[in-house]
């Protein structure tokens, strides 16, 4: 079940990132990644004001930063009105968190469709959005890999892992669910669950209280512009916050430097909270997987005896790990897809 349109009996998972591989323009050799469309939950919690209880509980927030815009920290207003917080991940979760963590209806939609037994809930993510007259970044979310993730490794070279279609073995299959609190003005989600070559899917309309359940690491999404679009994008410093104004009105305030940006009330801010999981066939096959690790070593091993075998000069160096012309270079040759019909990035234009 889709916009547009509980839990099965235990099987094995059938893993539904798939790797095609065609030649690209260029003739180089590329790879697209993609997956089955979404599951659609509706009226997915029963309680939506202990939903904003737990969003208040939780401020304040603060603007997006992140591998998107390493270069977006100072005092100046640079950051867009994108305002996140983590409520799990690692050995944190916030109070009352447990209301969407362990969701019997979401676990059960992520077993049917990887049709696995095992759904390990682990992170839990808040994006807050208004006056962005652009739409966000259409990507796919960011992979993990067993003994490479974020906090050991340059995301920009865990995405080229991803893209290069070389690291499969190791590869941490992930469940996504997106849930939205309420619809405002835009704030659709556009995405490609037919592949990156094919038009998009949107889901725009009636979003309040509805979930997405499925593959995000394997299928292309686009946030929509968020209005109010009277003044088009609206920018604040890296280090504003959005929180309850605390005056008595329903009112969510941007402060900025010590004043007050934004106001509005909180069901004018586009609400989401993006819940993931990894996922496993059987109890057996996660413990058979747990410790075959892929170390930093291994990685650069297996770039460079694909780089010779495709006959690229290039080789990667360890020792520039982190440096953005090897980040660079290896982008080149494993480049990621680029969805058709994908709107115009806030990213691109600020």
């Amino acid at each position: 079940m889709t916009p547009d349109s509980e839990q099965p009996p235990p099987q094995r998972a059938i893993i539904l990132v798939h790797l095609k591989r065609s030649r690209d323009e260029t003739g180089t050799l590329a790879s697209v990644h993609y997956s089955k469309p979404p599951i659609f939950l509706d009226d997915l919690i029963d309680d939506l004001d202990e939903v904003t209880h737990l969003f208040e509980r939780n401020a304040p927030y603060t603007p997006l930063g992140g591998w998107f815009r390493p270069d977006h920290g100072g005092a100046e207003a640079m950051s867009f009105m994108w305002f996140q917080k983590d409520w799990v991940h690692a050995d944190f979760a916030a109070e009352g968190s447990d209301l969407f963590l362990w969701h019997e209806r979401v676990i059960a939609a992520a077993r049917e469709f990887y049709d696995a037994e095992v759904v390990v809930p682990h992170t839990l993510y808040v994006n807050l959005m208004v006056a962005i007259a652009e739409s966000g970044p259409a990507h796919t979310d960011n992979p993990v890999f067993r003994g490479r993730n974020r906090t050991n490794t340059p995301m920009m070279l865990l995405r080229t892992m991803l893209w290069s279609g070389l690291f499969e073995r190791w590869a941490i299959t992930q469940a996504t669910s997106i849930w939205w609190m309420n619809d405002v003005e835009g704030g659709g989600l556009s995405y490609w669950p037919d592949g990156p070559e094919r038009p998009a899917k949107r889901h725009a309309t009636k979003m309040a209280n509805t979930a997405l359940v499925g593959d995000n690491h394997g299928m292309f999404h686009q946030v929509e512009p968020v209005g109010p679009f009277d003044a088009g994008t609206r920018f604040v410093g890296a280090s504003a916050e959005l929180a309850p104004a605390g005056d008595g009105s329903r009112d969510w305030v941007v402060m900025d430097r010590g004043k007050e940006s934004y106001r509005a009330p909180f069901d004018q801010y586009r609400a989401s909270v993006l819940w993931k999981a990894h996922i496993y066939p059987t109890e057996e096959e996660r413990r058979r997987v747990e410790h075959d690790l892929l170390s930093i070593d291994e990685v650069v091993r297996v770039f460079n005896e694909d780089l010779s075998e495709r006959g690229v000069d290039f080789r990667f160096d360890l020792d520039r790990l982190n440096d953005p012309e090897t980040a660079g270079a290896l982008a080149a040759v494993y480049p990621e897809a680029v969805p058709i019909g994908k709107g115009t990035s806030v990213f691109e234009v600020h």
